[in-house]
Parts: structure tokens; sequence; C-alpha cells
């Protein structure tokens, strides 16, 4: 994968968001987690949220670990930065429903996917890009300024993230 390696690095841990107004590399790694990429088009900013779970049942801490806490955290950080809800395109990745962990009965990816569809529409955000489902994991490395992903496929998914 080529990188840019003039930019900031931040690797994104699982149940986490980053959003900065600087331009950073942001990478992470994904199973049947997903990843969504926020970015503004005008002001060339950007950031990402890593979601395990789709929804916070109400318990413990409403943390971006589940993805309708991670889609609002990350939204309401871009605009924090600078970003205009109105020039934000979104690129989607991750999901892979990886076997082997006990959780692909559960169909993790697959409703991380939807969900963070869902509610890129209630948030009106285009999606411009997405590399979803199937089975392996994915590499991903966003640039915060120019809002290039790319993207590294596996063999298999592993577990977690």
């Amino acid at each position: 994968m080529g990188t840019d390696e003039s930019l900031n690095k931040h690797f994104l841990f699982p149940g986490t968001i980053f959003a900065e107004p600087l331009g950073y590399q942001i990478s992470t790694v994904l199973g049947s987690c997903v990843a969504v990429c926020l970015w503004d088009q005008v002001v060339r900013r950007g950031g990402m949220n890593h979601m395990m779970l789709p929804f916070w049942n109400g318990e413990g801490l409403a943390t971006p670990k589940y993805g309708n806490i991670a889609m609002e955290k990350l939204f309401a950080r871009v605009l924090s930065i600078g970003c205009r809800r109105e020039n934000l395109v979104a690129k989607v990745f991750g999901g892979a429903n990886v076997s082997g962990t006990g959780l692909e009965v559960f169909m993790i990816g697959d409703r991380n996917i939807t969900l963070a569809m869902q509610m890129l529409g209630e948030f009106r955000i285009p999606v411009v890009a997405k590399d979803v489902g199937g089975r392996v994991g994915r590499k991903i490395i966003m640039n915060s300024e120019s809002g290039v992903v790319l993207v590294g496929k596996g063999r298999r998914a592993a577990s977690g993230g």
C-alpha cells in the first residue's frame, strides 16, 4: 500500500474515533468491525470511526465501540474541526462475516454495515465508496487531507476488529 510519508500518523483502535484539523494518515484493521470515513470536500478535512457492534443497549458506557454511538460522535467531531454537513461524503469499509470466532452466527459484520448505511442516510451524507462484507479482513489507510482511502485485503478475516 502506498502512503504519504509527510502526514502525521494515527492508528485507530477498535471502538474509537479520530478527526483532527491537521493532515493525518489514519489506519486501522477490520474484520467484522466497520470503519466509516467522513471527508469534507471543500475544507479537505476528515476522520474515521471503528465500530465493533451495531447498537448500544443502554447499559454501561455509551462508547464508540457501538455503531450508533460511533456514528454520532464522528459526525459531531468532524463538524467541530470545521467540516460542514453539506460538503461531507462517506466511505464505508469492513463488516466481514468472520468464521471461526463464534460471532458469525450473529452476522455482526452485516449488522454493522446496515447500521452505518442507515445512519449515513439519516445524516444525508452520500456514500461515494464502499468495500464491505465478504469473508476477508481489510487494512485501510485514510489520508485526511485528500480523502483517499487505500484498502488492502487479507486471505481471511481474523477474529476481532
